[in-house]
């Protein structure tokens, strides 16, 4: 299997399996000098880990992450920085009568006709424990980025039809409300009915699924390649390689289509001295190369596959149609355990065209 690396200059490339012994993560092409601890790591990944909430899985993972290469007396070496994460509540037997039963909106069955056989525990590669790889990684980027004054933050603007009617200005702001609640909207009294709205769907068996907004400050102007390599499209690119994720936008997004140009277009302006934007309906980026202004994302992520219904499938090994019900331990919702996910594969984008960007030409 080939497709596990990401990033050009800032490479990344995930291991492991849902119910392997574990999973990780070898991050290349990190400069040397950076100040890094296994905290650094570890922060993100407990946002990212199961069991924490009613909006989670229960599965329970301690996720500690083990740095075991690239970390010399809490400095990056140049070298390649490997990172493991062992997996300690694997329950691999509520899977086994799905062995020949592929589930309906999994890669079960796309796995099945390409490799002509699968690991069933848990999805293999294809679960969702394959991005606590991306998040030891995105932590590292996002080390990396915060010494240049840049800042990711996500959070959940749409859960199961409810959509948050306002977000706060300040990005501190945003990540604080959000990270206060277990669906991480950054509204409050959202969340609530967010929250009761997955009570009620949970309790039906079924599952929801919702938009999550990434935003990205102190970005500066000039950062991606035209052409094949736009910032846009590496974003887009990294997103969209989230399992759960069917859609990207940047900026206005869909919104575009109905816009007229003098709508869409942003107003260049002095603001104290400096060349900025009046709005951002670009989302931070023209013609692939950011603009200075905020970068904007949203994904729309679908409901949990994984549903306790009674659904329609077939049996690989007869041929003959067959019946699922699905048990085991699942998320209600995949949008609130996204956010550090989605954080990551932006942070990531921004790190390696960040260090591209020191070869576009000779001074700066």
């Amino acid at each position: 299997m080939s497709g596990n690396t990401f990033g050009t200059i800032f490479r990344i490339t995930t291991w492991g399996e849902s119910h392997g012994r574990a999973v990780g993560v070898v991050v290349d092409g990190c400069p040397a000098g950076l100040p890094l601890a296994a905290e650094d790591i570890q922060k993100e990944l407990d946002r990212r880990r199961p069991g924490q909430s009613r909006a989670s899985t229960a599965r329970r993972e301690a996720d500690q992450v083990e740095i075991l290469s690239g970390i010399f007396e809490g400095t990056t070496t140049g070298t390649p920085i490997s990172m493991l994460i062992w997996n300690k509540d694997a329950d691999s037997s509520s899977y086994d009568a799905l062995r020949d039963r592929p589930r309906p909106g999994h890669a079960d069955f796309c796995y099945h006709a390409k490799y002509g056989l699968r690991d069933h525990r848990g999805g293999g590669r294809a679960s969702a424990r394959e991005t606590a790889g991306r998040v030891a990684a995105g932590a590292v980027a996002k080390k990396l980025l915060a010494g240049e004054g840049i800042e990711v933050a996500g959070y959940v603007v749409e859960l199961g039809g409810i959509l948050c009617p306002e977000i706060p200005e300040a990005l501190a702001e945003i990540r604080t409300e959000a990270e206060s609640n277990p669906v991480r909207c950054p509204h409050p009294l959202t969340a609530e009915r967010m929250l009761a709205r997955l009570e009620e769907v949970r309790a039906e068996g079924d599952s929801l699924g919702g938009v999550v907004e990434i935003v990205a400050e102190g970005v500066p102007p000039g950062l991606g390649l035209p052409v094949f390599d736009k910032l846009d499209s590496d974003l887009a690119r990294a997103l969209m390689s989230l399992g759960a994720v069917k859609a990207v936008e940047i900026g206005a997004g869909r919104e575009s289509a109905r816009l007229r140009g003098s709508e869409m277009n942003d107003p260049l302006i002095i603001d104290a001295g400096r060349i900025g934007f009046k709005s951002n309906n670009a989302g931070g980026i023209l013609g692939g190369i950011s603009t200075g202004a905020p970068i904007v994302c949203r994904i729309a992520v679908k409901p949990t596959p994984s549903i306790s219904k009674i659904q329609t499938t077939v049996n690989l090994s007869t041929g003959e149609p067959a019946q699922i019900e699905i048990k085991g331990r699942h998320d209600p919702a995949i949008p609130p355990r996204i956010v550090p996910v989605a954080e990551a594969m932006v942070a990531l984008v921004l790190a390696d065209h960040l260090l591209r960007n020191r070869a576009a030409r000779v001074s700066w």
